[in-house]
This record gives structure tokens, sequence and C-alpha cells, in this order.
């Protein structure tokens, strides 16, 4: 709908360079053209006046009226007017958006796409918990939010390439083998001789036993057997990263949660990569030496103050490792890199943005891009729930599944702006009612599919792809509908641009409202064959429209509930 007015805009545009009210030269802004918050100012606006005045040297009002004058004929168009200080209204036909109703059935899955990416490649790097446990319900979010992130980008032309980064070297993977190790040897989180900084949770002791009894752990390719020797502490890190790594990957696919890479820290260093991003620094003339320390000079490119990297004992920092990392997506050809984080990250963001600057390979400023989210309240019957028992000291998101399914996990995780605090109410995401939003949406989608056997049942005949029958369709509350189904492209374009999911689940909610509405306030399988057949096509491509935004989400569109 915004290109069929664009299009008029830049001829009228033209027809005033021709005719002299522009100077043959002018470039054509920039301009916006957006629905109004309300459809009393019209069903879509334009500033194309205002950025045009000062070229024309008028106001902003005489340009409008100048442009108005000049716009094309179009039977789409039925009203245009000038509001405020020089604002364009246009008010668009019943037949514009009955011809984009029928566009959706046309287009199908690929409604709403666009090619704006094209083909670029974007890595987004989500989850990448250290493997020392279960996931959590703050993993759960990041999941879905970088899970919906790269289906946005791909919706939006971007060859979205997903990423979980496993912290598997450092201090708290050897937490994780001391205490696996202490639970092998019978110690329990009181007993004396159980590790300071031990991971006190029941499912360290699944570990243990699984460890002792000689499992085996298949995982990318390579299978980590447990030696039975709770003295080979080397062997006990090698298998209690391979068993959480295993265990968390089976909880992201129980989420509909998958990844094209999955990187490892360890491999960094490894692979030399570290030493040579301090090289790279070094070389660059941005570090120094101090205290027996090596600093890099990040006040240059930001940061509030200069970072460690490598300490005094002659061991690395996180933020060296990082630095290397995100290099790394540099050079295999992320053109964009999107990390998702939770907030508590937020102090780490500019010091790696000021190494990769620092390095001097051309990496853009800004890049990588960060959505940071909040934490998550989980509350079942008014209280909030924060305990597992497996886990220890928190609520995994396995256990989030197994309440609420997976369908209103991912949805309620993902409805909020990332960077608000989000309250998950199991009782509502269990609730089959109009309360509960997932349900509520769900409900529209289910409600066309029941319409079709209905009309199959009785043996009325049914032809979808009868464009020609929505024209028929002039009420309200069809009118309506149509004007909901025709936003979806801008919100995923939108919501892609933002990097806020959150948008498309507002949306699915509106437009549900709109199908409900229409659907209480009409009968759909009348007698009339052409009546019929136009409410059935107009309930199919509002089934289509709900289907591609809930596949966004990764929530499923059922035929049934």
């Amino acid at each position: 709908m915004k290109n069929l007015l664009r299009a008029l805009i830049n001829q009228g545009i033209e027809a005033l360079r021709a005719n002299g009210t522009l100077p043959a030269d002018t470039l054509t802004p920039d301009f916006v053209v957006e629905r109004p918050k309300t459809r009393e100012h019209g069903d879509f606006a334009t500033n194309a006046a205002m950025l045009l005045a000062k070229a024309a040297r008028s106001n902003p009002r005489a340009v409008a009226q100048a442009l108005v004058d000049a716009l094309p004929k179009s039977d789409d168009v039925t009203g245009v007017d000038i509001a405020g200080p020089g604002f364009i209204n246009f008010r668009l036909a019943a037949s514009a958006y009955q011809r984009e109703a029928a566009f959706v059935l046309k287009e199908g899955a690929d409604y709403g796409h666009n090619l704006s990416g094209n083909g670029r490649t974007v890595g987004v790097e989500y989850v990448s918990a250290n493997p020392t446990g279960p996931l959590h319900v703050g993993h759960g979010r990041a999941a879905a939010i970088g899970d919906c992130l790269a289906r946005l980008l791909d919706a939006n032309g971007w060859n979205a390439k997903r990423e979980f980064y496993y912290n598997d070297a450092g201090v708290q993977i050897e937490n994780l083998a001391l205490s696996t190790q202490a639970r092998a040897k019978g110690l329990k989180p009181d007993d004396a001789g159980w590790p300071e900084a031990g991971y006190r949770g029941d499912y360290i002791q699944d570990v243990a036993d699984a460890y002792l009894a000689g499992a085996k752990v298949e995982l990318e390719g390579h299978t980590v057997v447990g030696e039975r020797d709770p003295d080979n502490l080397d062997g006990i890190r090698r298998f209690a990263v391979a068993y959480l790594r295993n265990e968390q990957n089976q909880d992201l696919a129980a989420f509909g949660v998958d990844f094209d890479i999955y990187f490892l820290e360890s491999s960094l260093y490894k692979d030399g990569k570290v030493e040579e991003t301090v090289a790279q620094l070094n070389a660059a003339g941005h570090t120094y030496e101090e205290g027996g320390a090596l600093w890099l000079r990040s006040t240059d490119f930001g940061d509030d103050k200069d970072r460690v990297m490598r300490k005094s004992d002659g061991t690395y920092t996180y933020f060296l490792p990082d630095v290397a990392y995100h290099l790394s997506k540099w050079q295999r050809g992320y053109e964009r890199a999107i990390t998702e984080l939770g907030a508590d990250h937020h102090g780490s963001l500019a010091r790696v943005r000021a190494g990769l600057q620092a390095l001097d390979v051309g990496i853009p400023k800004g890049w990588p891009e960060y959505v940071l989210h909040q934490m998550v309240t989980v509350m079942r019957g008014g209280e909030e729930v924060k305990l597992s028992k497996r886990a220890g000291s928190y609520l995994t998101l396995r256990d989030l599944i197994d309440e609420a399914g997976r369908d209103a996990t991912r949805w309620f995780l993902i409805a909020r702006k990332p960077d608000s605090q989000l309250t998950f109410d199991i009782d509502l995401a269990r609730q089959q009612s109009n309360d509960n939003p997932v349900f509520y949406v769900q409900y529209a989608h289910a409600r066309v599919c029941s319409l079709l056997r209905q009309a199959q049942e009785k043996g009325l005949s049914f032809s979808q792809g009868d464009a020609a029958a929505l024209a028929t369709l002039g009420d309200d509350a069809s009118l309506w509908l149509m004007v909901e189904m025709s936003r979806f492209p801008e919100v995923v374009e939108a919501a892609g641009i933002a990097l806020e999911p959150h948008l498309i689940a507002q949306y699915l909610r509106e437009l549900a409202h709109a199908f409900h509405t229409w659907y209480h306030g009409t009968q759909v399988l009348v007698a009339d064959d052409a009546e019929r057949n136009a409410k059935l096509t107009l309930a199919c491509a509002a089934r289509q429209v709900l289907a591609n935004g809930l596949k966004l989400l990764g929530v499923s569109a059922p035929e049934k509930m």
C-alpha cells in the first residue's frame, strides 16, 4: 500500500520539476509515507511537501497544494487533503484493500516478506549460555528474542546465520569439573570438602552418575565417554561440558530453537586466535604495559576507561577473547553482527567495540549491534516462582515449557520490548480464553480452518483464488479486516529495522481482534454461492497473514483448538 502512494508522490514531484515549481536539479527527498495514529486523518500521510519547501523557496502548505494538484489520478485514491504545517493525507478506496487481500492469497507464505537485505549476511548470536547447568528462564527469553530476530531478518531479505557461543573455558568450567568430581566422590553441597564456588543443583549428581556409569554423550559428530575415574579431573571436565551442552541443546530443541554455528571459546585459544588478536592490537599501537599487565587504550575509542587484556599473572581477561570472537565474525564475512544479551552484560559492550576499532581492520563503528533484554519474573497463583529443585537456585526453561507449553512460553517471552521488565503469568499462559493473547490469536486461525471443514462437510463449494469475489465486500467490518491485513508487510519491515520482534506479537493481537469482530458480525456459510465465496476468501486471507505472523514468532498455527 505504501509503495502505491510512494509511486504517485514520486510522479507528482517529477511534475513539479517539469512545471518549474521545483528547480530541475532538485533531488527527491527521503520522505515518509505512514499511517496516521487515527483513521480520521486518512489512511496514509506524507511529509514530502515539508521536505521540498526549501528547494521550492515557498512555505510547506503552498508546496503541499502544488504537489496535490500535480498528483496523477488513481482509482485507488478517493481523497487527498492537507493538514497542519504541510502534511498530505490520503484516503484510499475499498478496491485498494480488496486487491491487497487478494494479493495475500497470491503470495501465500511469502506475504509480508521483502528483499531489503539483498541477501547480505548477518550473524545473530543469542543464548550463548555457559555449559555449566540447565538453561534458566532468562536464557529462554534470549532464545525467543534471538530466534525471532533471525526469522525477522530472513523475512526482510537478509541471510541470517544463527550462532551460539559456548564459554567453555575459564573459572566457571573449573568449578563445574570440581563440583562433578565432588559428587562422584560422594560429597554433597553441605559436606566438608565441597568446593567453595561449587554448583549445588541436583543436576550435578546426574552428571556425576552418568560419568561413573561410563555413559556416552553424542555431540556434533563426536562421542564423549565417562571414564569412571573420580580422580581424573580432565576427563570429568570434558564429560561434564559435553553432557550439559547436550542437555542445553535438548532444551533448545524442545523450544523450537536451532543454530547454524556452535562456536567454542576454547577454540580461540586452541587455534591461536587470542594471541593473534593481541599481536594485531600491539601492531596497531593501541596497547601499553603497566604494573606487569598489558592494557588497551580503549578510551581512545569511546570507552570510559582503559582495559586490562592480559593480567600480570599472564592470564587473559574475559574482554580479550570476546574481541577475538567478534573479530572472527568479521573475518567470516558478516556484514552485520547482532548479539542478544541480558542487560547485566551492558558494561561489556563499549569495551568490545573499542577493541574491534583498535584493531584497525575496517570494522565499522557501532559493530556489533546489541539487543539487550531484562530478566523475567515468573508468577503462579499470584506468587513469584523462583526455584527449581533440579537446578538448585533458578527456574529452568524446561520447567516453564512443561508447565505452560512451548507456544505460550515463546509468545510470552517475546511479547514485550526486550529492554522492558517482563512478568510471565503461568496461570494466564495456560488459560484457554480470550484473556490469553496466544490463545486469542491461534483461535482466530483455527476458526477459519473450522469454517472450511464445515463448508466441506456440508458440500458447499468454495474457490479460494476467486479474488474478484472480494470486490463485493464493502462493509465496515470486512474493510477493517482488510486494512489490518494490509499492515503486515509494514510491521515486518519496521520490526526488522528496529530489531523488535514484539511488534509482530502486538500486530497479531490487533489482527485477531479485527477477525473475531468480523466473524461475530457476519454469517459466513450462507446459501448464496457468491456471498459465501467472498467471505471464505476473506477468511482465508486472514488465516494466511495470521499463519505468516505466527511463524515469525516460532508459534504454531493450529487447525483445531
